[in-house]
């Protein structure tokens, strides 16, 4: 049991590396591929259609060679999916354009909030003092080492409002249809990535148009660009299996909190390798942020074991559905009548 737990919490803590690795080497690729510095590889929609698609290559390589198993989800909810996740993409780019920096920033930092409202309207999941005194103490602390200047229009509002709820939706639904068709994180990313891929290849260049005024067909491609391109791709691979390992694992609100571990490394890197300004003002929120996120850690943990005591012969992993279902009396039930299942990391 304890070699279990052990076990358990290195696979957590690698999903979670993985993720903010992979995450800032991402940023950091896209800054010199489309920064005017870099080659001015200004078609954001385009690229992300380009990473769905390698890892959507990579998820069939997988299945033909055995690695992964492919289990059935219906085609009605992948369909519903993608849409949502690219509506996401897309307002979050139309936000950035039409927005001011530091109100796209903020925008961003509302997700913890709907996020836990969209839980509990959707699940009914409760949050204890604890754990939301820490996505407060987050949410201040990344708010006032990025946010600057706060300019909006009622187009970027709205834009930005459907970013917010879109992505919120996407990766709350990312952890219920692991749950629901007892689908491993990689095997949902490999049915959704060719869906999105498709459709980001087909839209994205009309969007990237009309955010930048620019066509992907008259863009000179150098050998530079492909490189960073092709590294950009990788890097998007390693960022979307991670992502939908953690939230699998854990929560889309834990995913959001502790997902801001990657804005204080961005900015910390932008200091050390692009000579970005880092002002007290920058250094006194990322600590907050950090503090908030040690909160946030130690209350979903004492959560846990609180858990644990109250239901001491349970498996560790129950989920909050499968708990409620104990304490109504369904363990009698047959496992076979039980259509839950545990999204294998």
């Amino acid at each position: 049991m304890e070699s279990e737990k052990k076990s358990s919490a290195i696979s957590d803590v690698g999903a979670w590396a993985m993720n903010i690795v992979s995450s800032v080497g991402i940023i950091m690729a896209n800054k010199q591929l489309m920064s005017n510095n870099g080659y001015g590889f200004s078609f954001a929609t385009t690229l992300t259609g380009f990473h769905f698609a390698v890892t959507a290559l990579v998820g069939l390589v997988s299945n033909a060679t055995g690695y992964s198993a492919s289990k059935h989800v219906p085609l009605w909810e992948l369909l519903w999916f993608s849409v949502v996740a690219n509506i996401s993409i897309t307002g979050m780019n139309f936000s950035l354009m039409l927005n001011s920096v530091g109100f796209y920033q903020i925008s961003k930092l509302s997700m913890i909030p709907v996020v836990c409202v969209m839980e509990w309207l959707l699940h009914n999941k409760q949050y204890s003092k604890e754990v939301k005194m820490a996505v407060v103490v987050v949410v201040i602390g990344v708010g006032v080492c990025t946010v600057t200047d706060v300019k909006a229009n009622l187009k970027g509002f709205m834009c930005a409002c459907l970013a917010v709820l879109s992505t919120s939706l996407q990766q709350i639904s990312i952890g219920s249809l692991q749950k629901k068709y007892s689908i491993g994180s990689f095997e949902l990313l490999s049915k959704t990535a060719p869906i999105q891929a498709l459709s980001l290849l087909i839209f994205g260049p009309f969007v990237d148009y009309y955010l930048s005024g620019n066509l992907i067909t008259n863009y000179k491609m150098s050998s530079g660009a492909i490189l960073f391109i092709l590294l950009s791709c990788s890097l998007a691979v390693f960022c979307n299996v991670s992502q939908y390992l953690c939230i699998g694992r854990f929560s889309a609100v834990s995913f959001q909190v502790l997902g801001h571990m990657k804005t204080v490394c961005v900015l910390t890197l932008g200091w050390l390798l692009f000579d970005s300004e880092l002002t007290i003002k920058n250094i006194m929120g990322m600590i907050l942020a950090v503090v908030g996120m040690v909160i946030y850690s130690w209350a979903v943990e004492n959560e846990k074991q609180s858990n644990s005591k109250t239901l001491p012969h349970a498996k560790n992993s129950l989920t909050e559905e499968e708990i409620r279902l104990l304490k109504d009396g369904a363990e009698n039930n047959p496992v076979k009548d039980v259509e839950l299942g545990e999204a294998k990391g």
